[in-house]
């Protein structure tokens, strides 16, 4: 039963998100990749390892302050529930948490000696961001706004594409910043339906301090962001025509924004709005890391 309760408070679905954004860092490194394929599966597992860590502390968090008794869960938002049905699985999750960020270190530091100090800013950022996400970031909502899409658009991205190549190049930071935009969206709004409940274990989100029609407005600035920076990459040739298709999620972007206007934080009784958002952030970066390829 524990070791079940450690899977589901791994969070597999969410974990998605983790290959989506090394293919588009693979993607965007294939023209000059100088490095082993070897490097490029261990990138993605000190990546998805990174995510596991994060998700399991979360949970273990979570639990232990009482919030996962509070929310009501959704697909997208909530916590996993794993815990409260299993408390005894608490110590195995936070092991997990301490393992899985051990081995990410482990991963970082060998990668370290094939790239060299170049890479040494992203894995402190890193490591911070897994240690200080749900016990320190969560109380300070313009961090908290802005660190999922730090984490996966910029770190990820950025991250695989300077292993692969041995070097930073332009290219890489214009386009991280579409999927920086978009993820960051997808936490927030997966952040409405917890308000109440954050609130009480004394979470500071940006939809607590701000409110849900501030959030609102933040979300529509990121989706434009994101794929008005698109648009300025196409038209300068900056990216091939062929990325055009990635332009395609927009409408789910506009979607879930018409359901955050409308239901506010109730929106996670309306899980459609939620799954449109989940749909932009994985579509979008996947269909530019096809379009790269070809």
């Amino acid at each position: 039963m524990s070791l079940t309760s450690v899977l589901k408070s791994s969070r597999p679905a969410f974990l998605l998100l983790t290959p989506v954004c090394v293919w588009l860092g693979a993607a965007l490194a294939m023209p000059v990749e100088k490095t082993p394929s070897v490097n490029l599966v261990l990138v993605f597992l000190g990546a998805l390892l990174a995510h596991i860590s994060v998700n399991l502390f979360n949970e273990y968090v979570d639990y232990r302050s009482g919030l996962d008794l509070a929310t009501d869960k959704t697909p997208f938002s909530g916590g996993s529930g794993a815990l409260p049905h299993d408390p005894s699985a608490a110590r195995y999750v936070f092991a997990g948490g301490v393992a899985s960020l051990l081995a990410t270190i482990a991963i970082g530091l060998y990668l370290l000696s094939v790239v060299g100090i170049k890479l040494l800013p992203l894995g402190v950022v890193g490591a911070l961001l897994v240690v200080t996400y749900t016990p320190f970031i969560n109380r300070y909502p313009l961090l908290c706004l802005i660190a999922p899409g730090l984490g996966f658009g910029g770190l990820m991205v950025v991250g695989t594409q300077l292993v692969l190549t041995g070097d930073y190049s332009a290219s890489v930071f214009w386009i991280a910043l579409i999927p920086f935009f978009l993820i960051n969206n997808l936490l927030l709004l997966n952040q409405f339906p917890d308000i109440d409940a954050d609130r009480q274990v004394g979470r500071r989100t940006f939809p607590i301090v701000y409110g849900a029609r501030a959030s609102c407005w933040v979300y529509a600035g990121f989706a434009f962001l994101a794929y008005g920076l698109m648009v300025v990459l196409l038209v300068t040739e900056f990216l091939p025509i062929a990325a055009s298709i990635a332009l395609l999620p927009a409408g789910l972007s506009l979607y879930a924004l018409h359901g955050a206007w409308q239901y506010g934080k109730a929106i996670g009784e309306q899980t459609r709005f939620l799954a449109a958002n989940v749909a932009a952030s994985l579509l979008t970066p996947s269909l530019l890391a096809i379009s790269l390829m070809l």
